[in-house]
């Protein structure tokens, strides 16, 4: 068996295959061209599509030439395994732009300009934009008995609640894709997620019908589950998205930071290109001081470098430990400020003076003056970190971090940031 193949079963990354041993083979014999697709829903991806990017990095990196495929085409028809209900369809002009976007992404992890095996990058509109309808039934549509196509999850686990026959003809469509690239790239292999199994297949009998050949395949990855029954790739927020204007860089370091224990051994394994003895070691230490966090914090480094860079990780290592580590407010810059509480109620304040009584019930901190006035005395009030108990307290223009921003905070959890404008 090949090392790469090794390596990816022992991170848990092969979760159904194609014969194994012919693609062994081919794969020890040949350097491989393969692609897995990524359809234009948003503007972004996010870290449910990273398992098969990093997927396809770690072909790229054994010697393999990875097929990166932009569905600006499939985008504006939406695949309906995994989904529970029809997407609903976007403009095709801003389908495009999102692709350009996704375009960007994925080339943080693959490389385009490797000197042996640079990855390819492709968007399905070019050739699905061009298609004729009778030809297309006639030549490729004749290749797919409706039996066939009911049989696939995909397609069977939708037809309670409803399918159309846009999204009922998105298998075709990927399919043509994988002959596509057969023909143009030499395309091997398709990798994506389990849901996509039936898809992938499915390419794979075109192939075999419309060009006679059998020496492609497919592999997918397994869906990411969390021990505690909660949604990978979910926060209260939302999506964690890989731009760092809807999830900021910080967001992105505290969301592998918070991984449970049960999970941060699997996460390593299947997200990152740490060696798996050092993986090994590292649970080794978990196991032996948990409180450390070692392991999370090995991941979360490593993650946020991959997509963010060095500067960014750095800037959210220093916006945790301000917050949490002991660190000093005043470090922040307006910058890491905007980071660390985007998520927090947030005020303006355009007068001269800084009263903090009126402050604290203007800006919504406390209900009322006397309320104010209380809180400052019992000490439930800090600012910039440090607690206040002066109800007579004018603040300075020394209290505005980086010139600007007065964090407020109101007991243990509540926080308010004033933008002094």
């Amino acid at each position: 068996m090949s090392e790469l193949v090794k390596d990816l079963e022992a991170r848990g990354l092969i979760h159904q295959s194609t014969d194994v041993d012919v693609l062994t083979k081919q794969l020890e014999e040949e350097s491989l061209s393969l692609y897995c697709g990524f359809d234009a829903t948003a503007d972004s991806l996010h870290i449910g599509h990273l398992l098969p990017l990093l997927t396809l990095r770690r072909f790229q990196n054994a010697g393999h030439r990875p097929v990166a495929l932009v569905g600006g085409g499939t985008g504006l028809i939406g695949d309906p395994s995994g989904r529970s209900e029809e997407r609903s369809l976007n403009p095709a002009e801003t389908v495009q732009q999102w692709a350009d976007k996704i375009k960007d992404q994925i080339g943080t992890i693959i490389d385009f300009n490797d000197d042996a095996h640079p990855a390819v990058m492709a968007n399905n509109y070019e050739w699905l934009g061009e298609l004729e309808v009778i030809p297309f039934l006639r030549d490729i549509g004749k290749h797919f008995s409706i039996n066939y196509m009911l049989a696939k999850d995909s397609v069977d686990s939708r037809l309670e609640k409803g399918l159309s026959y846009t999204e009922f003809s998105y298998m075709i469509l990927q399919s043509y894709d994988f002959m596509n690239l057969y023909k143009t790239y030499n395309c091997k292999l398709q990798i994506g997620g389990s849901d996509q199994w039936g898809n992938i297949t499915a390419g794979i009998e075109l192939i075999r019908r419309t060009l006679g050949k059998s020496d492609v395949h497919g592999v997918t990855m397994p869906l990411i589950t969390k021990s505690d029954g909660s949604k990978f790739g979910k926060t209260a927020g939302g999506a964690v998205w890989l731009d760092g204007e809807k999830t900021t860089p910080y967001e992105f370091y505290q969301f592998w930071l918070n991984t449970d224990d049960r999970d941060v051994i699997k996460f390593l394994k299947s997200f990152t290109f740490i060696s798996l003895e050092d993986i090994k070691a590292l649970q080794t230490e978990m196991e032996k001081a948990p409180e450390e966090r070692k392991a999370q914090r090995s991941l979360a480094e490593e993650m946020t470098n991959m997509i963010h860079g060095e500067k960014a990780l750095q800037q959210a290592i220093h916006i945790s430990k301000a917050l949490f580590g002991g660190g000093s407010l005043s470090d922040l810059s307006g910058d890491e400020i905007r980071q660390g509480f985007k998520d927090v109620p947030s005020a303006s304040w355009t007068k001269q003076e800084l009263p903090l009584v009126d402050m604290l019930v203007e800006c919504g901190v406390s209900p009322s003056k006397r309320q104010a006035r209380e809180d400052i005395q019992n000490g439930a009030i800090s600012i910039n970190g440090e607690k206040k108990t002066d109800v007579q307290l004018q603040l300075s223009d020394d209290d505005k971090l980086d010139g600007t921003f007065v964090i407020v905070r109101r007991g243990k959890k509540k926080y308010v940031l004033i933008e002094c404008v």
